[in-house]
């Protein structure tokens, strides 16, 4: 079975997220791909896709969006999750600020589920105009990825992927890797 994992990032935080899906599933057993998707075409030899995207306003990336928009067809047709990065304070809300965009990308791509997970913000890696604002607002860098909430969301998924009867392809750790890691 091969999965892929498409975190859109801006600045790199929500690629994080993606790299640590594409670590669990494959602790799992699952053999997974990594992918922006500004660089993925062809999502056919993928048994299941996990979607995420940076929140920006409450919005996804636009990229992810239109990623979304362009694949509905072949999402639909096999096991698709999404998730969410980007608040940045220690209460991580259930929901994005702008719920109604996510229900849509849930419709249109037939996801079983979506998570919001808390984000981060490095200072220093903003553009200026971004920066700026950060400092006139008083933010400082921090991180609300809970990485424990991440991980026991993406080992249900493993759990449901493995129990649907398909068994999981072993990746031995000496074996060179094929897999596309084009994250950052």
């Amino acid at each position: 079975m091969r999965v892929v994992v498409i975190p859109a990032s801006k600045y790199g935080g929500t690629a994080q997220i993606g790299r640590a899906i594409a670590t669990t599933l494959r602790e799992r057993g699952i053999d997974v791909d990594v992918s922006q998707p500004e660089h993925l075409f062809d999502l056919s030899p993928y048994a299941a896709h996990i979607i995420g995207s940076g929140l920006y306003l409450g919005k996804w990336l636009k990229r992810a969006v239109e990623f979304v928009e362009s694949n509905q067809a072949a999402l639909r047709e096999k096991p698709t999750w999404l998730f969410s990065s980007g608040p940045l304070d220690a209460k991580t809300p259930k929901t994005p600020a702008n719920q109604g965009s996510i229900e849509r990308l849930m419709a249109a791509s037939d996801a079983l589920d979506h998570q919001l997970f808390g984000g981060r913000l490095d200072i220093e890696r903003l553009e200026r105009t971004e920066r700026m604002l950060a400092k006139l607002i008083g933010a400082s860098n921090s991180d609300f990825r809970d990485w424990d909430r991440i991980a026991a969301w993406v080992n249900g998924i493993a759990d449901q992927l493995l129990v649907a009867g398909q068994e999981p392809t072993p990746t031995p750790e000496t074996a060179p890797s094929s897999r596309i890691d084009r994250s950052e």
